[in-house]
Order: structure tokens, then sequence, then C-alpha cells
């Protein structure tokens, strides 16, 4: 059968960059609800056509996500429709395939792991004890998705993340992460006729900004990094109001948990400011004893494939397999296409890996609905 698996996967790859082609020609920016929502019913034709049911449609906050259920589910494929890219990008960046790579807006975070996914259903005999979760929310942080997500996963024998893969590796371990924004308010003045009226808000933020990445310990695996800042309302006034995003990775709970509480009671420096601080953990980290054991079989599934085991790799960032691992579900991460250039002009996936990949996730799924992960 694995012999037939793969070649299966092979005749399938014309399809599936079809596939693709209208995935990635449908653009859906996180924060547009219109363009997302579009996007989910592309989705839900494409998994209609290949798994031969229609999705339920799970709406939250006027978001669209989408899950499949055939039998009592032991294990979860999923994955994100929703992408960093602004509507209008397809225009100067369209999906096109050249020298065995395909490239375009989304294309490698995450729209082949979704057409990868639902082609490695497809191959199946039966989906007893398969679910499919795919969201739109999860490049803003899963804010409506996630009690989907960890409804969806709880008790669950597995779930695989179908989240790309740079160089073939599965993530074996992700960083938690946690989102900040300080607010800081100071007291405008005539930066010319009496400067020293003033509480300088900008200067604040300065003395804050060192302060956190004072929290950073880079050698646990811990990065605090303030991000994006505003301050000021013109060049001759003392800014009575400024801003800063800080993104927190960290390798461990325990980290977590230090960096939140010190950033809640971090204190003024300037005489009269006022601090205020929004977000926190949205994250828990992805430790790798909960992908050991998936991995160890995703090995052995891959050999008798006939395939190159995949690698695998720790990376900061996160995925919404953070929150089933923290579940204490068997989570395995990054199995979705090969390629490189998440976020970035230009992302691209290796058409060669799509059937690997397919094959590879067919297989293991097969597997694990019918005999679960805890061995």
């Amino acid at each position: 059968m694995t012999t037939d698996l793969r070649a299966a996967m092979r005749d399938r790859q014309a399809g599936m960059l079809d596939d693709l082609a209208v995935l990635v020609g449908t653009e859906s920016p996180s924060d547009d609800l219109v363009a997302t929502a579009r996007c989910a019913q592309v989705v839900a034709d494409l998994g209609r056509r290949l798994l031969g049911a229609s999705p339920q449609t799970l709406t939250a906050q006027g978001r669209t996500h989408l899950a499949w259920r055939f039998g009592t589910p032991r294990v979860l494929l999923l994955g994100h429709f929703d992408t960093v890219w602004p509507i209008g990008t397809l225009a100067r960046w369209p999906f096109e395939v050249r020298d065995g790579m395909a490239t375009g807006p989304g294309v490698f975070d995450m729209k082949a792991g979704i057409v990868a996914g639902f082609h490695a259903l497809a191959a199946l005999d039966d989906l007893d004890g398969v679910a499919v979760l795919l969201t739109s929310d999860e490049e803003i942080g899963s804010d409506t998705s996630r009690a989907i997500i960890e409804d969806t996963a709880r008790g669950l024998d597995a779930v695989l993340v179908l989240e790309p893969s740079a160089a073939g590796a599965v993530k074996v371990g992700r960083k938690g992460a946690s989102n900040y924004e300080l607010a800081i308010r100071g007291r405008a003045a005539h930066a010319g006729l009496e400067p020293e009226n003033g509480i300088n808000a900008l200067v604040e933020l300065a003395h804050q900004v060192l302060a956190l990445q004072r929290l950073a310990r880079p050698h646990e695996g811990t990065t605090v990094t303030p991000t994006v800042a505003s301050a000021g309302t013109g060049t001759n006034v003392v800014p009575e109001l400024a801003r800063v995003a800080v993104d927190v990775r960290v390798a461990t709970v325990a980290e977590q948990a230090r960096v939140d509480a010190a950033i809640r009671t971090t204190a003024a420096v300037l005489p009269g400011a006022r601090l205020s601080v929004g977000g926190g953990p949205n994250r828990p980290p992805l430790a790798e004893e909960m992908s050991r054991p998936l991995y160890e079989r995703l090995v052995r599934v891959a050999t008798t494939l006939g395939l190159d085991p995949p690698g695998a790799a720790h990376v900061g960032g996160a995925s919404d397999g953070n929150f089933t691992a923290a579940l204490g579900v068997p989570t395995l991460d990054g199995l979705g296409a090969v390629g490189d250039g998440a976020h970035a002009e230009g992302e691209h996936v290796e058409v060669a890996s799509l059937p690997e990949r397919a094959a590879v996730v067919a297989a293991l799924t097969d597997e694990l609905r019918r005999g679960g992960s805890r061995r």
C-alpha cells in the first residue's frame, strides 16, 4: 500500500497545483472579515470535493472557521487559511510556478499545507476517526478560534499541524509567545517656552524600552523585543502620550510567568509619568515531550514509504499547535509543504514536496486514526 500511496500522491500533483492556484488567488488577510469569509467558502468547496463532506461553519465574533468530523475523532489535522498579506498583493505578485517552485502570497504559510492535507485525506479509504479544523485568525493571535481549537483537540490521541516546513524539518518544539502594549501618559507642554513643565512620555518610553530589553534571557531562550512605537503630536510639543508594542518569546512556562509579572509591575522612572500595560501571554510553549513520540512515529512512516525522514527543529515562532500541546495532547507541527520565506516577499513552496508531504500525512493519519499515538 505504501508504494501505491506515493504513486497516488504523485498522480495528484497537477491537481494539487490547480487547487493551490485557486486558494492563493483568494486573498485572505487576517484583519479583513469579508476576505477571510470569502476564502472560507473556497476552502469549504475544496474540502467538500476532496473529502466528500461539507464542513461545519463555526462563527465567532464575525469570523468564519471550518471543521470536519468523521466518526469519533482520534486525530486532528489543524491549520489556518488567513495570511499576513493585504488585499491587492496579488496584483503585483500573482501565483506562479517556475523552476520547480510555487510562489504567491500565503502559498507557504500555509495554503499549500491545506491543499496537501486535503489531498492526503482524499487518498484514504476511510476517514473514520479524523477531524479537520481550519481557522481564519491564527496570524493575529487566534483570539476567536482558541476555544474552538481547544474544544476540538481535547481528549484526542494526536494533533497534526499543517504549518509549513523550512528545509523539510518538522517542529518538535515551539516557543511560547506573549504580546504587550505599554502605554505611557505624561504631560504636554511647549517644547520651546516651558519644557520643564511637561512630563515627556517619549523620554519615559526610552527608559522603559531599555528596561524591557534587560528582561531577556537569551541563554534560556527568552527574548523580549520592543517592536512598534509611537509618541508625540508635534515637533514643538513635549509628548504627552507614548506607546510601544512588545513581543516576548519563551521556552518555558516559568519564563513566560516571570516576564509577565515583571512587565505588569514595572514602575515609571520620571516623576508623574503613568504607565498602563495591555496584553499578556498568548500561546504557551510547545514542549518537546509532547511531540517526540509522534516524531518517532513519523520517522518510521517516512522510512516505510521509502522517503528520507524529515529533520526535527525547535523554533521561536508559535502556532495553534502550542494550544493543543498545552492541553496534554501529543502534537506534531510543521507537516505542511516544504519551502521558505514565511511572511516575506517571495515566499515559496517546493512543488516536488507536495506529493511527498501528502503521502506522509496520509500514512501517519491513517495509523493514528486506527490506533492512536500513545504506544
